[in-house]
């Protein structure tokens, strides 16, 4: 029961810390001007991040292949005849 009743206690403490920080925390407005310079730089930085996944996706890609043409079933059958 101490156990259950300490939990309880922690969680309203933690709840209540939780409420003040909220308000304690300043009300940001956003002016008409921002939020039309937020808006026009989305279609830059959705291109930028597609670009940059893009580039990180084909290393990755390049790398795996890479990898696996060294294992062993691969490089048994690919393997070129040297003569």
């Amino acid at each position: 029961m101490k156990k259950l009743l300490f939990i309880l206690f922690l969680v309203v403490v933690f709840s209540l810390q939780y409420v003040a920080e909220t308000m304690a925390e300043e009300k940001k407005t956003i002016t008409p001007q921002e939020f039309v310079t937020t808006l026009s730089e989305v279609p830059n930085k959705v291109g930028n991040f597609l670009t940059n996944e893009v580039e990180k996706t084909k290393a990755y890609q390049t790398k795996v292949w890479s990898e696996t043409m060294k294992t062993w079933p691969w490089n048994k059958i690919f393997k070129k005849d040297e003569e």
